[in-house]
């Protein structure tokens, strides 16, 4: 799943303002513009559109964590972001941004309509080398984001 399309459907379902987006964005060590902003958000057919890249996204998701839980203990700032995103990563900033349990999760997971077991989920959490590790795939994003905005929208958008 394309970064833009996580961005656009993350500031939807929880009704981001442009100066709030900044604000996550610098929240999370990286300095946007509105303009910026406004093309990221745009559609993909869109000429003026700007994909977003892993940093840029991974600087908002660390926002979101930061504005949300505050800056981790000892830490001197924002986290750097990483310039390799994974849809497992992506998962787990959320994660830890919303401060989900497990059971939240599922619950997630069913209300969009792919129920996971705790095992499925449980292994989009584990390290890479670890032989029950299981990659993200881009429906399981895509229905993670679909059951926070029917959560947090109560409706499709």
């Amino acid at each position: 799943m394309n970064n833009s399309d996580v961005l656009r459907r993350l500031r939807y379902t929880f009704d981001f303002s442009d100066q709030e987006v900044i604000d996550l964005f610098g929240a999370g060590g990286l300095t946007v513009t509105r303009e910026l902003i406004s093309n990221l958000m745009k559609k993909d057919e869109d000429p003026s559109h700007q994909p977003c890249s892993n940093v840029q996204l991974s600087a908002f998701l660390n926002g979101m964590i930061i504005r949300e839980r505050g800056v981790k203990a000892g830490a001197e700032g924002p986290p750097l972001p990483e310039r390799v995103l994974t849809n497992n990563t992506k998962l787990r900033k959320l994660r830890i941004a919303l401060n989900l349990q497990e059971s939240d999760m599922l619950a997630l997971m069913a209300l969009a309509g792919m129920p996971l077991s705790r095992a499925e989920l449980s292994a989009l959490f584990r390290k890479p080398d670890h032989k029950h590790y299981r990659e993200c795939q881009d429906q399981i994003l895509r229905n993670f984001l679909r059951g926070l905005q029917l959560k947090f929208r109560g409706r499709e958008g």
